[in-house]
């Protein structure tokens, strides 16, 4: 990826610059909501922000390890490796513990298109957002 400016439009496709959208959440905010949690995790991937993708994962998801080296080694590799070239937003189902986004992710991985759509389960957990498991369509 080209270098990335905080004047940069957000990866999330909010249109906002950068430091007016998921930066915030980056930074230490906690998203109000599944459907900013999700964005700001996407923007997270295209930006190698391991820490943050860690961070916000939910215990019970099947990624999820205490190993975090390891983990955090893996998610740098797949964002390496990953040409995040776009994020579509396709359904949010809100709730204030549980909720759902589907979603589209235009991927390509050496040079081959590996776009998927997905639907997130997210939980709230001590006043939280995180991410817990996906299905895949």
């Amino acid at each position: 990826m080209a270098k990335f400016s905080v004047n940069d439009k957000c990866p999330c496709g909010s249109e906002l610059k950068y430091k007016k959208c998921c930066q915030a959440f980056h930074k230490g905010k906690l998203p109000s909501n599944a459907l900013e949690l999700m964005k700001s995790r996407y923007s997270a991937y295209v930006l190698k922000d391991v820490k943050y993708i860690i961070n916000t994962t939910d215990v019970n998801n099947p990624d999820f390890t205490t190993d975090t080296l390891s983990w955090a080694k893996d998610i740098e590799e797949f964002c390496t490796i990953g040409d995040f070239r776009g994020l579509k937003i396709i359904e949010f189902i809100p709730s204030d513990e549980i909720s759902y986004v589907k979603f589209y992710v235009n991927l390509y991985i050496h040079n081959e298109d590996h776009s998927f759509t997905e639907k997130s389960e997210f939980v709230k957990v001590n006043n939280k957002w995180l991410y817990k498991n996906a299905t895949f369509e």
